[in-house]
């Protein structure tokens, strides 16, 4: 349709409003903080680790649970583990030869529940059923 103009979410002028910009830049994160954000949320973006921290989000699993429930290897577990320990997500204990893993704190478990609700809320049609 020739004309025919769409709505692709821009304003249509160009207008600033200077005292709401001034006051959100004084309460911006600082740009380390940001990038740490980033890099947390980069953990996500690779499903083993998503599945792993989901598994952890409904118990706590020793190295070898987490492999045969993924499907994967130890070593591969144990990889994505380190990474996921390097960025405060999960905590070990040990217990004689064997680790156990599990969420590092509730702040790690609300997150995935958020995240998880947000995609729920998002797709229309979806009963919203989980195991917690």
């Amino acid at each position: 349709m020739a004309g025919k103009r769409t709505d692709n979410g821009e304003c249509h002028v160009h207008c600033v409003n200077e005292q709401k910009v001034t006051a959100v830049r004084r309460r911006m994160q600082p740009a380390e903080r940001v990038q740490r954000l980033c890099d947390m949320f980069q953990m996500l973006a690779d499903p083993t680790r998503a599945k792993l921290l989901l598994a952890l989000a409904e118990e706590e699993l020793c190295v070898c649970d987490l492999a045969a429930l993924l499907g994967v290897t130890s070593a591969a577990v144990s990889q994505q583990l380190r990474l996921l320990r390097s960025m405060g997500l999960v905590k070990f204990r040990r217990e004689g030869k064997l680790a156990y893993y599990s969420l590092d704190d509730d702040h790690v478990l609300h997150w995935i529940r958020d995240c998880l609700e947000h995609l729920e809320h998002r797709q229309p049609g979806s009963d919203g059923s989980h195991s917690w």
